[in-house]
């Protein structure tokens, strides 16, 4: 029994199987918490210094201050917990986001224009990515308690929220399908249009 609810208490949150387990290690030996924020910031840092190029000369592009500077960075944003917290949160939601944005291209390939004078989809496309990007950027900072929750705009939001999301589809209807139409601008075609055979 004891052996059980010890095997039960070791269960990772990757899942059974060789990759589960080699994650588990991995997570037990700290690689997700310090050894890839350490990397990708090093990386980062190293390579906007590079591409602004502070510290070179004609003779000396100085890669050593370049890679000194990134590791010293590196290594106090890792001092405290905090970023590795930010990006165990940021970066979950960041794949769950690029997911639900793929979805959209591809569901939305069947009505998105193939001509260049429609280019509505990509308006559209544009500002649901945004608010995408917006929601993964607040619910990630929230964490740290840098968020609305808890002030009255969130009570207002929670009260009022789906009210004003129903204004804004009710007014984007009522514009789009109010807007004078033009007789000498071609007529939409999509990959839906055409399979109907409407072009």
């Amino acid at each position: 029994m004891i052996n059980a609810v010890i095997a039960l208490a070791s269960y990772g949150s990757f899942g059974s199987g060789a990759l589960g387990e080699l994650f588990a290690q991995w997570e037990a030996a700290g690689i997700f918490e310090y050894a890839l924020p350490f990397l990708l910031i090093f990386a980062l840092v190293f390579g906007l210094l590079m591409k602004l190029n502070i510290f070179a000369s004609k003779d000396n592009p100085n890669k050593g201050v370049n890679v000194l500077i990134a590791l010293a960075v590196a290594f106090m944003s890792l001092q405290f917990n905090m970023v590795s917290v930010f990006f165990a949160e940021i970066f979950p939601r960041f794949g769950v986001a690029l997911s639900i944005i793929l979805v959209i291209l591809i569901l939305g390939g069947l009505f998105m224009p193939t001509n260049k004078e429609s280019n509505w989809f990509m308006v559209a496309l544009a500002v649901i990515v945004f608010i995408i990007i917006g929601v993964v950027i607040y619910s990630s900072l929230s964490t740290f308690g840098w968020g609305i929750s808890g002030t009255g705009l969130s009570f207002f939001w929670g009260k009022y929220g789906s009210v004003i999301i129903f204004a804004i589809i009710i007014i984007a209807v009522i514009l789009i399908t109010t807007t004078k139409k033009d007789k000498d601008r071609p007529r939409m075609s999509n990959l839906l249009s055409r399979a109907l055979g409407e072009d």
